[in-house]
């Protein structure tokens, strides 16, 4: 059985918990929205919580354009942003209260729309199997003018996890099969990093001193990440033709603090008053030690079996 109750949570205040006694999950509701917890009952949280604000944006731009007086906060959690990443559009300080209802198996959220980008978001979030959720993004152009973006939808994970990304592995002949995006600040000689034949990946280090970003067409639409003995598995859509940031449908970004797992939807001219949506599952599988090498015969060895 399914329930819905709304609880006080940490520093996060008012949120909305639901479970279905195998996993939960809670969504701000005096702020964000943000899913800021997600995980098997009574265990760890597979998201990261910024209890310290540790990741946050005060631009003086925000309280001319946003009419705010407070700076953006990571929160932590899972949230939804549009892409390309500018600034300050992308960084809409998503302080005030959530609208929620619920809806079979889970609930809708709705802040409230953004003054300057015009945009209105919304999520609806469903437990969808035994460990699984369905993660629903949508937002929509409520401008008077066309608008050209894209969704971006982000989880953010818990520290000390290791990361794995699928390559494209297209038979393509003489031609590339692969698109990578690299941030300035990335060096692709990190040692977080692997870069295999079939997947790369990502450690995510407490003591790294450096952030580092890569984007890649994940024609594959999944990507993993192992920490407390468990094995989280995003799934997303991944078969469009006009990606953001040069083609990439998902995109990953770790500093000392954080791992985010990024998908994103196809960029898109969107009209006053048209939406554009996006879906994610995520599933969390239980009793999975993350490999101890990351060989890639290593990492296959695990990850096939459930992916």
């Amino acid at each position: 059985m399914i329930t819905t109750k709304e609880i006080t949570y940490g520093k996060f205040g008012r949120c909305v918990q639901v479970s279905n006694g195998t996993i939960d999950f809670v969504a701000t509701l005096d702020l964000g929205p943000r899913i800021i917890r997600f995980g098997f009952c009574n265990g760890e949280n597979e998201l990261y919580e910024d209890i310290d604000n540790n990741l946050t944006n005060n631009n003086p731009e925000f309280k001319e354009k946003f009419e705010s007086d407070e700076g953006w906060f990571i929160y932590g959690g899972h949230r939804l942003w549009s892409s390309p990443e500018a600034e300050p559009r992308s960084y809409y300080p998503d302080n005030e209260p959530v609208k929620y209802e619920e809806i079979p198996n889970g609930v809708r959220l709705t802040p409230p729309p953004q003054k300057w980008t015009n945009l209105q978001f919304e999520m609806e979030l469903t437990i969808s199997s035994e460990n699984s959720v369905e993660v629903f993004h949508k937002i929509t152009n409520i401008g008077a003018w066309h608008s050209e973006f894209a969704i971006w939808a982000l989880t953010v994970m818990a520290q000390n996890g290791l990361e794995i990304v699928p390559l494209a592995t297209k038979e393509t002949g003489l031609l590339p099969n692969r698109k990578l995006a690299i941030w300035a600040y990335t060096n692709m000689a990190d040692s977080r990093v692997n870069w295999g034949s079939k997947y790369v990946t990502v450690k995510q280090d407490p003591n790294a001193d450096s952030a580092f970003k890569f984007g890649t067409n994940c024609e594959d639409g999944w990507a993993a990440y192992f920490n407390h003995g468990n094995l989280f598995v995003k799934r997303f859509p991944a078969d469009g033709e006009n990606y953001p940031d040069g083609g990439m449908s998902f995109e990953t970004y770790t500093n000392q603090y954080i791992m985010e797992i990024e998908s994103l939807g196809e960029l898109k001219n969107v009209a006053p008053s048209e939406s554009i949506t996006h879906t994610e599952q995520w599933q969390l599988i239980k009793g999975v030690e993350r490999p101890n090498s990351t060989d890639e015969s290593t990492v296959a060895a695990i990850i096939e079996k459930y992916v």
